[in-house]
Protein backbone atom coordinates (compact mmCIF):
# COMPACT_ATOMS: atom_id res chain seq x y z
CA UNK A 1 0.00 0.00 0.00
CA UNK A 2 1.21 3.58 -0.88
CA UNK A 3 1.94 6.43 1.16
CA UNK A 4 -0.41 8.42 -0.76
CA UNK A 5 -3.17 5.69 0.46
CA UNK A 6 -2.25 5.48 4.08
CA UNK A 7 -1.70 8.86 5.02
CA UNK A 8 -4.42 11.02 6.77
CA UNK A 9 -5.30 14.23 4.44
CA UNK A 10 -5.90 16.98 6.52
CA UNK A 11 -9.64 17.06 5.44
CA UNK A 12 -10.01 13.65 6.71
CA UNK A 13 -8.19 14.19 9.61
CA UNK A 14 -10.56 17.66 10.54
CA UNK A 15 -13.75 15.83 9.90
CA UNK A 16 -12.99 12.79 12.12
CA UNK A 17 -11.30 15.41 15.18
CA UNK A 18 -14.42 17.54 14.34
CA UNK A 19 -17.24 14.17 15.16
CA UNK A 20 -14.90 13.15 18.23
CA UNK A 21 -14.95 16.57 19.73
CA UNK A 22 -18.50 17.18 19.23
CA UNK A 23 -19.21 13.64 20.64
CA UNK A 24 -16.76 14.64 24.09
CA UNK A 25 -17.12 18.07 24.70
CA UNK A 26 -21.01 18.24 25.88
CA UNK A 27 -21.15 21.43 23.28
CA UNK A 28 -20.79 24.35 24.96
CA UNK A 29 -21.70 26.90 22.80
CA UNK A 30 -21.26 30.68 23.92
CA UNK A 31 -25.14 30.84 24.39
CA UNK A 32 -24.46 28.65 27.38
CA UNK A 33 -21.73 30.17 29.12
CA UNK A 34 -21.91 33.56 31.76
CA UNK A 35 -22.41 36.67 29.87
CA UNK A 36 -19.81 38.54 32.03
CA UNK A 37 -17.30 35.44 31.07
CA UNK A 38 -17.91 35.79 27.60
CA UNK A 39 -17.48 39.53 27.38
CA UNK A 40 -14.66 39.51 29.73
CA UNK A 41 -13.00 36.49 27.53
CA UNK A 42 -13.71 37.78 24.13
CA UNK A 43 -12.85 41.16 25.01
CA UNK A 44 -9.25 40.15 26.17
CA UNK A 45 -9.21 38.18 22.88
CA UNK A 46 -9.86 41.12 20.50
CA UNK A 47 -7.67 43.80 22.31
CA UNK A 48 -4.71 41.04 21.49
CA UNK A 49 -5.54 41.03 18.26
CA UNK A 50 -6.89 44.96 17.74
CA UNK A 51 -2.96 45.60 19.68
CA UNK A 52 -0.93 43.28 17.21
CA UNK A 53 -2.30 44.83 14.16
CA UNK A 54 -1.24 48.36 15.17
CA UNK A 55 1.88 47.05 16.42
CA UNK A 56 2.54 45.43 13.31
CA UNK A 57 0.94 48.08 11.14
CA UNK A 58 -1.16 45.19 9.24
CA UNK A 59 -2.36 46.21 5.86
CA UNK A 60 -5.91 45.87 3.79
CA UNK A 61 -4.05 43.00 1.87
CA UNK A 62 -2.60 41.38 4.35
CA UNK A 63 -6.54 41.34 6.58
CA UNK A 64 -8.17 40.40 3.69
CA UNK A 65 -5.50 37.37 3.22
CA UNK A 66 -6.30 36.43 6.96
CA UNK A 67 -10.23 36.61 6.69
CA UNK A 68 -9.78 34.06 3.31
CA UNK A 69 -7.30 31.83 5.66
CA UNK A 70 -9.76 31.86 8.25
CA UNK A 71 -12.60 30.82 6.08
CA UNK A 72 -10.71 28.25 4.10
CA UNK A 73 -9.64 26.59 7.88
CA UNK A 74 -13.64 26.67 8.37
CA UNK A 75 -14.59 25.02 5.34
CA UNK A 76 -11.93 22.35 6.13
CA UNK A 77 -12.74 21.15 8.81
CA UNK A 78 -9.69 22.05 10.58
CA UNK A 79 -10.45 24.17 13.48
CA UNK A 80 -9.73 21.10 16.16
CA UNK A 81 -6.44 20.60 14.38
CA UNK A 82 -5.40 24.78 13.98
CA UNK A 83 -6.25 25.20 17.55
CA UNK A 84 -4.91 21.38 19.28
CA UNK A 85 -1.82 22.35 17.53
CA UNK A 86 -1.21 26.32 18.24
CA UNK A 87 -3.42 27.29 20.94
CA UNK A 88 -3.89 24.23 23.61
CA UNK A 89 -0.79 24.12 24.73
CA UNK A 90 -1.55 27.53 27.06
CA UNK A 91 -5.13 26.45 28.01
CA UNK A 92 -3.40 24.00 29.55
CA UNK A 93 -1.00 25.34 31.33
CA UNK A 94 -3.47 27.85 32.66
CA UNK A 95 -5.07 24.50 34.31
CA UNK A 96 -2.22 22.95 35.43
CA UNK A 97 -1.65 26.19 38.20
CA UNK A 98 -4.60 24.91 40.45
CA UNK A 99 -3.15 21.04 39.69
CA UNK A 100 -0.67 19.22 42.47
CA UNK A 101 -1.19 15.89 40.91
CA UNK A 102 0.99 14.43 37.59
CA UNK A 103 1.97 16.90 34.75
CA UNK A 104 -0.31 17.22 32.23
CA UNK A 105 -0.17 18.00 28.44
CA UNK A 106 -2.54 18.59 25.70
CA UNK A 107 -5.40 16.53 24.73
CA UNK A 108 -4.75 16.82 20.97
CA UNK A 109 -7.24 16.24 18.00
CA UNK A 110 -6.70 12.68 17.98
CA UNK A 111 -8.91 11.13 21.04
CA UNK A 112 -11.59 8.87 20.70
CA UNK A 113 -13.72 7.96 23.51
CA UNK A 114 -15.10 4.78 23.91
CA UNK A 115 -12.90 2.64 23.59
CA UNK A 116 -12.21 -1.04 24.47
CA UNK A 117 -11.86 -1.07 28.16
CA UNK A 118 -8.94 -3.94 29.79
CA UNK A 119 -8.31 -5.33 32.49
CA UNK A 120 -4.34 -5.34 33.87
CA UNK A 121 -1.97 -6.48 32.84
CA UNK A 122 -2.96 -5.56 29.17
CA UNK A 123 -1.96 -5.43 25.64
CA UNK A 124 -3.46 -2.40 23.61
CA UNK A 125 -5.55 -3.83 20.56
CA UNK A 126 -3.40 -4.12 17.50
CA UNK A 127 -3.03 -6.08 14.26
CA UNK A 128 -1.34 -9.08 14.50
CA UNK A 129 1.64 -7.76 12.05
CA UNK A 130 2.10 -4.74 14.23
CA UNK A 131 5.26 -3.03 13.58
CA UNK A 132 7.44 -1.22 16.19
CA UNK A 133 9.61 -1.67 19.51
CA UNK A 134 8.11 -3.95 22.17
CA UNK A 135 7.15 -1.56 25.16
CA UNK A 136 5.53 -2.35 28.48
CA UNK A 137 4.55 0.58 30.52
CA UNK A 138 3.91 -0.44 34.15
CA UNK A 139 3.49 1.83 37.59
CA UNK A 140 0.39 2.93 39.78
CA UNK A 141 -2.48 5.23 40.16
CA UNK A 142 -2.49 7.33 43.55
CA UNK A 143 -3.86 10.17 44.94
CA UNK A 144 -1.66 12.96 45.97
CA UNK A 145 -2.18 11.63 50.01
CA UNK A 146 -0.51 8.33 48.81
CA UNK A 147 -3.91 5.94 48.93
CA UNK A 148 -3.52 3.64 45.84
CA UNK A 149 -6.59 3.96 43.47
CA UNK A 150 -8.01 0.55 43.17
CA UNK A 151 -9.67 0.20 39.26
CA UNK A 152 -8.70 3.64 37.92
CA UNK A 153 -8.89 3.67 34.55
CA UNK A 154 -5.88 4.57 32.17
CA UNK A 155 -7.37 5.29 28.62
CA UNK A 156 -4.32 5.36 26.29
CA UNK A 157 -3.99 6.20 22.55
CA UNK A 158 -1.09 6.54 20.48
CA UNK A 159 0.32 6.73 16.81
CA UNK A 160 1.80 3.63 15.42
CA UNK A 161 5.32 2.58 14.06
CA UNK A 162 4.81 4.97 10.39
CA UNK A 163 2.97 7.71 13.13
CA UNK A 164 -0.28 7.47 11.84
CA UNK A 165 -3.52 7.16 14.32
CA UNK A 166 -6.10 5.08 14.09
CA UNK A 167 -10.09 6.60 13.56
CA UNK A 168 -7.29 9.46 11.30
CA UNK A 169 -5.66 6.82 8.83
CA UNK A 170 -7.71 4.82 6.46
CA UNK A 171 -5.71 1.99 6.45
CA UNK A 172 -5.71 1.11 10.18
CA UNK A 173 -8.55 -1.03 11.77
CA UNK A 174 -11.03 0.95 14.51
CA UNK A 175 -9.40 0.96 18.14
CA UNK A 176 -6.14 0.02 16.84
CA UNK A 177 -3.44 1.04 20.02
CA UNK A 178 -5.90 2.15 21.64
CA UNK A 179 -7.81 1.19 25.10
CA UNK A 180 -9.09 1.84 28.68
CA UNK A 181 -6.78 -0.07 31.25
CA UNK A 182 -8.09 -0.80 34.58
CA UNK A 183 -5.87 -0.80 38.06
CA UNK A 184 -5.77 -3.50 40.23
CA UNK A 185 -7.16 -3.52 43.52
CA UNK A 186 -3.49 -2.02 44.41
CA UNK A 187 -3.85 1.15 41.92
CA UNK A 188 -1.07 -0.62 39.31
CA UNK A 189 -1.06 -1.29 35.93
CA UNK A 190 0.65 -2.76 33.15
CA UNK A 191 0.36 -2.07 29.64
CA UNK A 192 1.98 -3.91 26.74
CA UNK A 193 2.38 -1.94 23.15
CA UNK A 194 4.73 -0.89 20.63
CA UNK A 195 7.11 2.44 21.02
CA UNK A 196 5.04 5.02 18.36
CA UNK A 197 6.73 7.05 15.89
CA UNK A 198 7.40 10.90 15.75
CA UNK A 199 5.16 12.27 13.26
CA UNK A 200 4.06 15.72 11.15
CA UNK A 201 0.66 17.20 11.43
CA UNK A 202 -1.54 16.81 8.28
CA UNK A 203 0.40 19.09 6.23
CA UNK A 204 -2.00 19.97 2.71
CA UNK A 205 -4.83 21.86 4.29
CA UNK A 206 -4.23 25.36 6.22
CA UNK A 207 -3.11 24.29 9.16
CA UNK A 208 0.14 23.01 7.04
CA UNK A 209 -0.46 26.28 5.15
CA UNK A 210 -0.03 28.74 7.86
CA UNK A 211 3.00 26.56 9.44
CA UNK A 212 5.08 26.64 5.66
CA UNK A 213 4.48 30.46 5.37
CA UNK A 214 5.48 30.63 9.08
CA UNK A 215 8.55 28.66 7.96
CA UNK A 216 7.79 26.56 11.05
CA UNK A 217 8.02 22.50 11.36
CA UNK A 218 5.28 20.24 11.48
CA UNK A 219 6.54 17.44 13.58
CA UNK A 220 5.64 16.28 16.80
CA UNK A 221 7.87 14.22 19.14
CA UNK A 222 6.81 10.29 19.70
CA UNK A 223 4.59 10.18 22.36
CA UNK A 224 2.11 8.02 24.45
CA UNK A 225 -1.26 9.94 25.50
CA UNK A 226 -3.11 9.25 28.50
CA UNK A 227 -5.88 10.30 30.34
CA UNK A 228 -5.92 9.16 33.92
CA UNK A 229 -9.06 9.13 36.10
CA UNK A 230 -10.97 7.61 38.97
CA UNK A 231 -13.91 8.42 41.37
CA UNK A 232 -13.41 11.26 43.23
CA UNK A 233 -10.75 12.61 41.62
CA UNK A 234 -9.63 15.22 38.50
CA UNK A 235 -9.15 13.63 35.81
CA UNK A 236 -5.35 14.27 34.21
CA UNK A 237 -4.55 14.77 30.29
CA UNK A 238 -1.24 13.78 29.60
CA UNK A 239 1.31 12.84 27.01
CA UNK A 240 4.35 11.10 27.82
CA UNK A 241 7.97 11.36 25.56
CA UNK A 242 10.77 9.73 25.18
CA UNK A 243 14.54 10.39 26.16
CA UNK A 244 16.57 11.61 23.00
CA UNK A 245 13.36 11.41 20.64
CA UNK A 246 13.33 13.62 17.27
CA UNK A 247 11.47 16.87 17.49
CA UNK A 248 11.82 16.79 21.85
CA UNK A 249 12.86 20.05 22.45
CA UNK A 250 11.08 21.80 19.10
CA UNK A 251 7.56 20.44 19.33
CA UNK A 252 5.42 22.31 16.85
CA UNK A 253 2.33 21.92 19.50
CA UNK A 254 4.95 23.36 22.53
CA UNK A 255 3.07 20.26 24.91
CA UNK A 256 6.83 18.74 26.19
CA UNK A 257 7.50 18.77 29.53
CA UNK A 258 10.64 17.38 31.49
CA UNK A 259 9.26 15.47 34.03
CA UNK A 260 6.63 13.46 30.79
CA UNK A 261 10.33 12.29 29.37
CA UNK A 262 10.60 8.59 29.71
CA UNK A 263 13.42 6.56 29.82
CA UNK A 264 12.58 2.83 28.49
CA UNK A 265 15.14 0.18 29.37
CA UNK A 266 16.07 -3.54 26.68
CA UNK A 267 15.45 -6.11 29.16
CA UNK A 268 17.58 -8.24 27.08
CA UNK A 269 15.17 -9.44 24.39
CA UNK A 270 14.42 -6.37 22.44
CA UNK A 271 11.51 -5.07 24.34
CA UNK A 272 11.95 -2.40 26.49
CA UNK A 273 10.50 -1.40 29.91
CA UNK A 274 9.90 1.95 31.88
CA UNK A 275 7.86 2.54 34.71
CA UNK A 276 5.63 5.75 35.51
CA UNK A 277 3.47 6.41 38.33
CA UNK A 278 0.57 8.86 38.38
CA UNK A 279 -0.98 10.67 41.11
CA UNK A 280 -4.46 12.74 40.99
CA UNK A 281 -6.09 15.52 42.80
CA UNK A 282 -9.16 14.74 44.88
CA UNK A 283 -12.20 16.31 42.74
Amino acid sequence: MSTTETAPTAAGSGASATEAFRASSGGRAPGQVDHERVSTVVGAVLKGIHQAIRDEEVTYPEFQAAKEYLIEVGEGGEWPLLLDVLVEHVVEEVAARTQTCTKGSILGPYYLPDQARLDTPATLPQRPDEQGTPLVLSGEVRSTDGTPLARAELDMWQADEQGYYSGFAPHLPDGNLRGVVVTDDQGRFEISTIQPAPYQIPTDGPTGGLLEAAGWHPWRPAHLHLMVRAPGHRTVTTQLYFDGGEWLDSDVASATKPELVLKPADRGDGTFTVRYDFTLDPA
